[in-house]
């Protein structure tokens, strides 16, 4: 069934008012007609199922059914500081992690990064459309934040609310999530594990001094594998592997 997002304020007395892309792809591309079932979600986590009740190509109208008790979020918060890539590698980062179950994707200026002209509020926008998109393929229940760039000495301030970190690193050897995990397990704490942070490196890797401030802070500095991976491939990599260790894809994988 279709998924489509609205704001809260346009559902007005069990109405639902489609507004602006989605009506063009509800009348033109979908075809829907009045009487199709569609579902709605209102950005706050609450989803609908509705009833077209008008469908024309300047407005979508749908009358609500039901609300419906569908959750298809992560037990656990995951948030991804992505070393700022070259290029479009961004768009790619945010809509795979978006579909693997991300709560945050925030870009991350590390002494390697490399600056690229332009305006980050149009950056910005556009990672978030791309969100959004991969939110209705993969029927997420919440649309997760695409925040503003973070410098690097900002970012070790925000780390102490989280009650895991983990930081990829290519000389990091013989110590992976595997790893991590046991040892959580072994101490009977993987229970309290909330939040995780995912920390990766931009093309160029991380600074050694920027991986000693990190391990001063109390990061996980792990191994991916054997074979370095690009700076867009270890953050879903990691969150797979996260997602598949606590539960959220185990169970069915």
């Amino acid at each position: 069934m279709h998924k489509f997002f609205v704001e809260n304020k346009d559902i007005i007395d069990n109405v639902v008012q489609i507004e602006g892309e989605d009506v063009k792809h509800i009348f033109k591309v979908l075809r829907l007609k009045v009487g199709d079932e569609v579902v709605v979600n209102n950005l706050i986590g609450q989803e609908f199922l509705c009833e077209l009740t008008e469908v024309n190509k300047k407005q979508v109208l749908a009358s609500i059914i039901k609300e419906l008790e569908i959750n298809n979020e992560s037990p656990v918060q995951v948030d991804l500081f992505q070393g700022m890539p070259k290029s479009t590698k961004m768009d790619l980062i945010c809509q795979k992690c978006t579909e693997l179950g991300i709560n945050s994707v925030t870009p991350v200026m590390t002494e390697r990064v490399v600056v690229e002209k332009g305006n980050w509020d149009k950056k910005l926008e556009r990672w978030r459309r791309i969100t959004l998109e991969a939110c209705k393929q993969s029927k997420r229940t919440l649309i997760p934040e695409i925040s503003e760039p973070k410098e690097f000495s900002k970012l070790l301030e925000s780390l102490k609310e989280y009650d895991l970190v983990v930081v990829p690193y290519e000389n990091k050897e013989n110590f992976g999530l595997k790893g991590v995990f046991k040892e959580l397990r072994d101490n009977n704490s993987i229970e309290n594990i909330e939040k995780i942070a995912i920390i990766i490196g931009p093309e160029g890797g991380f600074e050694e001094e920027e991986i000693d401030k990190l391990t001063e802070e109390g990061c996980k500095i792990v191994t991916l594998g054997k074979r370095i991976l690009r700076t867009e491939t270890a953050g879903f990599t990691a969150l797979s592997i996260i997602m598949y260790e606590l539960g959220d894809l185990g169970g069915i994988l």
